[in-house]
């Protein structure tokens, strides 16, 4: 990885019980806990996770976060489960070791994975380490050429079957994130409550199934030293048996132009704004000109991005406020959610996903 995507030393409150670990992983993948290392990636927002060191190895060790969470939410046995069936026929996902849960022996479940060495595209890339713009754009097309083929695998072949919940995803997804939003609500948002109503009224009745990544960014690729290959995707935790156009819209709702919103830009979680980068409309027409998929209401999508993004990010707020997380950079996440919801109102009024503001 970048020295930027090195591991640290572990937040005190986020510490694991290294004694136990060792344990366990001497146990069942005959790791000596004399000479293990544990930092932690301290940059991620959702699941905790760590660098585990042995022998000159190092691995992934993925954890649930601390406090309170939502029901159905970072369930380690399910990303796991995912990563085993997808890894024996897709290349892009890293290995899996172990799964361990006994909350008798260690009050909270993990995996071990495979770590993948690569290049991680983060908004705090240093300039010298970005691509130029011929590279760029060659970033947005392989990008965009994985998602797609991502969403042709057969999840049935794959083994994945039981992740589909059967017909009706779209009106769960609205239902659902919509609970999450109110049973985490902290503020007044009036632009949210219009969101969720004019979402609900607007639902999609036809829809594909696809098994779909849900968190697809740039910050979840890994890239080879040239920028030529996607190496692996990371980050399956709410990976399922889906409809592609929200997987599609999730992407959408990350991806930040550099005509935006002010706001939007500040809080990019990927250097999408850098020269060489398609646009979110050229995204939607690369996307269907490859997967021949049309995507018949962009706004709608991308709109579902943003307030999936929005809730996510009250979630994590909700668990500061609530005193579970002392991280500071959750402290102002509340802004995050507002700025969302703006844009994503904007983008109703004017019912296109580009050129919002006049910036």
């Amino acid at each position: 990885m970048l020295e930027l995507d090195a591991p640290e030393e572990v937040r005190k409150e986020e510490a694991i019980d290294i004694k136990k670990i060792s344990s366990i992983l001497n146990k069942n993948l005959g790791f000596s806990s004399n000479n293990l290392i544990v930092k932690q990636y301290r940059k991620g927002f959702s699941n905790l996770t760590y660098n585990i060191s042995w022998n000159n190895n190092e691995f992934i060790l993925r954890r649930p976060p601390l406090g309170k969470v939502t029901k159905g939410g970072h369930d380690m046995q399910r990303e796991y489960e995912i990563l085993s069936k997808l890894s024996k026929h897709y290349d892009k996902v890293p290995k899996t070791y172990l799964y361990f849960n006994d909350k008798k022996f260690l009050e909270y479940d993990f995996y071990l994975m495979e770590k993948l060495e690569g290049i991680i595209l983060r908004p705090n890339t240093p300039n010298e380490l970005m691509p130029d713009k011929s590279s760029m754009e060659n970033v947005s097309k392989i990008f965009i050429k994985t998602l797609s083929s991502l969403h042709k695998l057969d999840y049935k072949k794959l083994g994945l079957e039981n992740f589909k919940k059967g017909n009706g995803y779209s009106s769960r997804q609205i239902f659902g994130w919509s609970k999450r939003y109110l049973q985490s609500k902290t503020n007044e948002i009036k632009e949210m409550d219009f969101i969720i109503n004019w979402l609900s009224k607007n639902q999609k009745s036809k829809e594909k199934f696809s098994l779909i990544h849900n968190d697809y960014k740039y910050d979840n690729i890994v890239l080879n030293k040239d920028y030529s290959k996607i190496l692996g995707i990371l980050d399956w935790e709410m990976a399922t048996i889906g409809n592609p156009m929200f997987d599609l819209g999730t992407t959408l709702g990350y991806w930040v132009q550099s005509n935006d919103h002010p706001l939007l830009k500040k809080i990019s979680l990927s250097p999408t704004t850098t020269i060489g980068n398609f646009s979110r409309m050229e995204i939607v027409n690369f996307y269907e000109k490859y997967s021949q998929i049309e995507v018949k209401d962009p706004v709608y999508y991308y709109v579902f991005g943003l307030f999936k993004i929005s809730v996510i990010v009250q979630q994590i707020y909700f668990r500061y406020k609530s005193g579970y997380s002392k991280d500071m950079r959750f402290s102002k996440l509340i802004e995050v959610v507002r700025t969302c919801s703006i844009v994503a109102y904007q983008a109703i009024k004017k019912n296109k996903i580009d050129d919002l503001f006049n910036y």
